[in-house]
């Protein structure tokens, strides 16, 4: 089985125990590397007294863990490593294992200029004489494992004077820059993966996020520079749609604009349009109209948005879709990152306002991340919509480029968190600014072995010379092996195609999820 290796950048802890989750109840094999911002963490057995500081006060979080051990640090300079792996069950079993990190770490150590690292009898991790290097702390459940190692690479190390490192009062602990060693993070990761694909391979599919120590930083300045189609170069025959303004057309416009409503039909430039709307069907657009992000592929208003979203908007909504006599309706938001809630109260309300008016419509929420604030997401889940939809957009390579202000790790967190919650989750990747076949086909396994269960892939058209460029045009038949491709992972349903968006067709993906 290919293992799966992800180097992360920087993720917030409960990201990425909410990503581990979500993959732990899969069958996926997975190795994720990542650096945490400061944070502490308590396990399961951890002593209170162990923290000696007000995190806060010293610009860190205090999470709960569900792994074993007692307090440690997770910060910028470390080297954070999750194995979700099958763990070969019976007698030490969870003993066999944790050797098994802590000897991938003594060889990586060797590896990279650091010989001489060894366990110390009856203290877990890594250590350098009675120095601790790498803290340890494992979950093994069913048969699989969560949680990880903590390898310090170059990290404030005056971060773990405020605590009692993993209990241990007279215990010193350090680093590979500390011990001497000078080494980018890149290289420690390069180590990590090729020991652990030697030990949970036999092969490995890498994905690297661009940014951080030792990494390439993209910008969308240089995925412009790679730009190899103009932006007044004619597109192929499967990319042109027919505007057809007919009546449905037109009598549909009204009633958005007689009920103050958008549609990211309009705001997107969708180009499928005038065959959704002379179906009767379109995508609301809550919380206004202005975006707090700009991603590079966006063409939505990113200048400051109003103070408070319209609280008539969701029983407009709900008139929208009673007059239109939808069977299934789509509503989506700009992000509102200056709202304390991410908008999550007025998607519930609209949930309740058209449940309300037209019980027998299904409907679909297409969400932003809000921030990975758990609240914010259970005040949406809990309206329990029909489908929960929320894009990953592009691959981890492109993410610092093309969405800057949002995280490859947070939204499959986001998509863990909702398929935990009991809901048919979907989420779509756009084509065409870079990424490699590889590239797409291991992030569609990503979601997949997160639990989405609808999965929608279409060409990116660049609106303007202001944003990411296209990098080339993918072919029907490309979009027609990746459907094939995604249909043998498990999706329940793929809709692949060059014209395809997130809520193209979305009625009929919907029904066939939930058959």
């Amino acid at each position: 089985m290919t293992l799966r290796a992800r180097w992360l950048g920087r993720v917030r802890y409960p990201d990425a125990l909410a990503l581990q989750r979500g993959l732990f109840a899969s069958d996926g094999r997975y190795l994720l590397l990542l650096e945490h911002p400061h944070v502490y963490t308590m396990g399961v057995r951890a002593d209170p007294a162990h923290v000696l500081v007000d995190p806060p006060s010293v610009g860190a979080e205090l999470v709960d863990a569900d792994r074993g051990g007692d307090v440690t640090y997770h910060g910028p300079g470390q080297l954070v490593g999750y194995p979700i792996v099958d763990v070969p069950m019976g007698p030490d079993a969870i003993p066999t294992y944790v050797h098994t990190v802590e000897q991938l770490v003594i060889d990586v150590l060797a590896d990279i200029g650091l010989p001489g690292a060894t366990r110390l009898p009856g203290y877990p991790g890594v250590w350098v004489d009675d120095r601790k290097i790498c803290a340890i702390g494992v979950r093994v459940s069913r048969g699989r494992s969560m949680h990880g190692f903590a390898l310090n690479v170059d990290p404030e190390l005056s971060y773990f004077s405020h605590i009692v490192p993993c209990g241990i009062p007279d215990k010193q602990v350090t680093s590979v820059a500390a011990e001497g060693v000078d080494v980018p993070m890149s290289e420690v990761v390069d180590a990590v993966v090729a020991r652990a694909t030697a030990l949970w391979g036999p092969q490995a599919d890498r994905q690297d996020a661009s940014g951080g120590r030792g990494f390439h930083i993209a910008t969308p300045t240089t995925a412009k520079s790679e730009e190899r189609v103009s932006i007044s170069a004619r597109k192929p025959e499967w990319l042109r749609t027919k505007a057809n303004m007919g009546p449905e057309f037109l009598e549909l416009k009204r009633t958005m604009r007689s009920l103050d409503l958008i549609t990211v039909c309009e705001e997107a430039g969708c180009p499928n349009i005038f065959e959704c709307w002379g179906d009767g069907t379109a995508t609301f657009m809550i919380n206004g109209e202005r975006c707090t992000r700009a991603c590079g592929f966006c063409l939505v208003d990113t200048r400051k948005p109003d103070a408070l979203p319209d609280a008539s908007e969701p029983e407009h909504v709900a008139e929208a879709v009673a007059r239109m006599g939808l069977a299934h309706a789509v509503i989506t938001a700009v992000a509102r990152d200056d709202l304390a809630d991410g908008g999550a109260a007025q998607f519930a309300a609209c949930v309740e306002a058209v449940r309300r008016r037209c019980p027998e419509t299904s409907i679909e929420l297409l969400i932003p991340d809000c921030k990975g604030d758990p609240d914010a997401l259970e005040t949406v889940f809990a309206s329990r919509p029909d489908v929960l939809n929320h894009n990953l957009e592009t691959v981890l390579r492109l993410q610092r480029a093309v969405r800057p202000s949002a995280s490859y790790a947070r939204s499959l967190a986001v998509l863990a968190r909702a398929k935990s919650a009991g809901l048919t989750t979907k989420s779509g990747i756009i084509l065409g600014m870079g990424e490699t076949e590889e590239e797409v086909a291991g992030a569609m396994a990503d979601l997949r072995n997160v639990g989405v269960d609808i999965l929608t892939l279409g060409q990116y058209l660049r609106p303007s010379a202001a944003h990411v460029a296209v990098a080339r045009w993918w072919t029907p038949e490309e979009f027609d092996n990746l459907r094939i491709v995604g249909e043998s992972m498990g999706f329940a349903h793929v809709q692949a195609s060059p014209l395809t968006r997130s809520s193209y067709h979305a009625r009929q993906a919907a029904t066939a999820a939930q058959q």
